[in-house]
């Protein structure tokens, strides 16, 4: 009788030939690039550094693209753009010590956001680990520990033998449910080393599918389909899981209102009858989301910004799917299902039944009205114009990438993305610099596609280094920056807490439109009126460019305080 466990895969004939004679010369960073072409990988992203030159020579003759950053938190930035447009890993590569920590912040993004990104790091020579101080240059007492709290998880390969296997383990990890970002880091020495490992090939890491269990999406679907007023707020959760198909019909089978999150932006339709887009810091969603005899929440752990600031207390039932074990009734108690969302939504697909309710739309409707109301009272048309300008001006497919500025804290609640996993921002771990580097990876996933990316004039200093990425690749990006002297929506805020106050928000600058000229990228400056026309024209012709807005800009008031 043979099991299962007996069974094993039988060499081919090319594959024993392979083993027999592999090519000569072939080091440990050969072993990488191959683990990472069997893989399926085609591009990858970082920079060289000294312990990491191995792994780059053997990149140089593969046929991998490489996309060369000049700062390593913007090649993890561009890295997690292109994970989350492609769904796919996405190899990051990095050198020892300063190198790969300047790309934690980037790396935090990406974990907060379930990107993908597998970073590859290398290390000091063998000899110098353990936890002795040898001095190698770069030397960390133990590198792999500043990322163990970032990254979803850690892998070492500390022989050429085991850098196949670890790095298929680590691409297993990055790609089950929910995705993020791992790290593998290995010694240079083992990377320069000639091996005699065989050419990788037939590498797997298929990912592991996080199903509900039947039990409780029964309960759930039974709630549902008897609740009185139901409402779905829908999580980046559902754009990752490509479930946003799964998630209309449901919504149109109970008639459920949908809410979604700033980042499930995208995840239903905008202008559907049963959408409340997200205006998720208004006291009037906040109450009617409160008034939901049961709230169904897929793909969000309904954190800070996604509760009007931990303002809001639903008093029906939570119903919350979330592939993120840690984020299961960790703010709201209720029914939690550890799954994946479009399984999830798949499941209660077969088991809900049709629940009527006309009077569904016009409640949402009321609600959106109520919204819109409060924003009259306020002088803020400025703000609304520029987002209907950028919508008008961007093509309906074009992804966006929004920095943490005044304008994407608006396009947060009142832009419409159009179709979904269109619209990113740094809002999952907040810092600064993420949306030029990431539009950058973004037109590297969609080559024949313009970008766009949005940035204040403080953000846009973390990253005026990778105009020169922009054009030595000749990447179909435009870049919008809003100029108003300083750190604004900090300049704000401060000014709002302190007495009209402010410490350290004014910023002198440089003269953007200059600046990029002298990098060889079309620029030129822009105002409201003219910001359509102008971005319309940056958009459609092929190539970086720059678009500068000196505008200062100011928030909707809150009402969480």
């Amino acid at each position: 009788m043979t099991h299962d466990h007996d069974l094993v895969l039988r060499p081919t004939e090319a594959q024993k030939t392979a083993a027999l004679a592999p090519p000569p010369g072939r080091t440990g960073g050969d072993l990488v690039v191959e683990t990472l072409r069997s893989l399926g990988a085609t591009t990858v992203f970082g920079l060289p550094g000294q312990h990491a030159l191995g792994t780059f020579d053997a990149l140089g003759r593969s046929d991998l693209r490489l996309i060369g950053l000049r700062v390593e938190n913007n090649a993890a930035f561009a890295a997690d753009a292109y994970g989350r447009l492609t769904g796919e890993a996405v190899p990051l590569l990095l050198s020892t010590g300063p190198g790969a920590l300047t790309a934690l912040p980037a790396l935090a993004e990406a974990a907060a956001a379930s990107a993908p990104v597998v970073a590859i790091a290398s290390q000091v020579p063998s000899a110098g680990l353990g936890g002795g101080r040898r001095g190698h240059l770069h030397e960390l007492r133990d590198q792999a520990a500043s990322f163990r709290d970032v990254v979803k998880s850690v892998h070492e390969a500390r022989t050429p033998s085991q850098i196949p296997s670890v790095i298929a383990a680590a691409w297993e990890s990055a790609l089950t449910a929910p995705h993020g970002p791992v790290w593998v880091e290995i010694p240079e020495d083992v990377l320069r080393a000639e091996t005699i490992v065989p050419q990788v090939t037939g590498v797997d890491a298929t990912p592991h599918d996080l199903a509900p269990r039947p039990e409780l999406t029964a309960l759930a679907a039974h709630w549902l389909e008897r609740a009185e007023r139901p409402v779905i707020i829908a999580g980046g959760g559902v754009v990752r899981s490509d479930a946003a198909k799964k998630l209309r019909e449901l919504a149109e089978r109970l008639n459920a209102p949908v809410v979604t999150t700033f980042g499930g932006k995208g995840a239903f339709p905008w202008n559907h009858p049963l959408s409340l887009q997200s205006w998720l810091e208004d006291r009037h969603m906040t109450d009617f989301l409160e008034d939901a005899d049961v709230l169904l929440v897929v793909g969000s752990g309904l954190g800070e910004l996604s509760s009007n600031y931990h303002t809001f207390f639903p008093e029906g039932r939570v119903v919350q799917i979330d592939a993120d074990l840690g984020k299961l009734e960790s703010n709201h108690a209720g029914l939690g299902i550890h799954a994946d969302a479009r399984l999830a939504l798949q499941a209660l697909l077969e088991t809900v039944s049709e629940r009527p309710d006309p009077g569904a739309p016009e409640r949402v409707r009321a609600v959106l009205a109520a919204v819109a109301e409060r924003l009259s009272t306020q002088d803020v048309a400025l703000e609304q114009s520029l987002l209907a300008s950028i919508r008008a001006a961007l093509p309906a497919r074009s992804p966006s990438f929004w920095d943490m500025t005044i304008l994407a804290y608006w396009a947060w609640s009142a832009f419409d993305p159009k179709h979904p996993n269109t619209m990113h921002s740094a809002q999952g771990a907040g810092g600064l610099g993420y949306a030029f580097p990431a539009a950058l990876g973004a037109c590297a996933a969609e080559p024949d596609t313009p970008v766009l990316a949005v940035s204040g004039d403080g953000g846009a200093m973390y990253s005026l280094a990778e105009l020169a990425t922009a054009r030595q690749y000749d990447l179909d990006v435009t870049w919008l920056i809003v100029d108003d002297g300083g750190y604004g929506i900090l300049r704000e805020y401060m000014s709002q807490s302190f007495d009209g106050r402010t410490t350290g928000t004014e910023l002198t600058r440089p003269d953007f439109v200059a600046l990029a000229e002298s990098f060889g990228v079309p620029a030129a400056t822009t105002t409201p009126d003219s910001l359509r026309a102008d971005l319309a024209k940056a958009l459609s012709t092929p190539g970086p460019s720059v678009l500068v807005l000196p505008a200062t800009l100011k928030m909707f008031a809150p009402t969480h305080v």
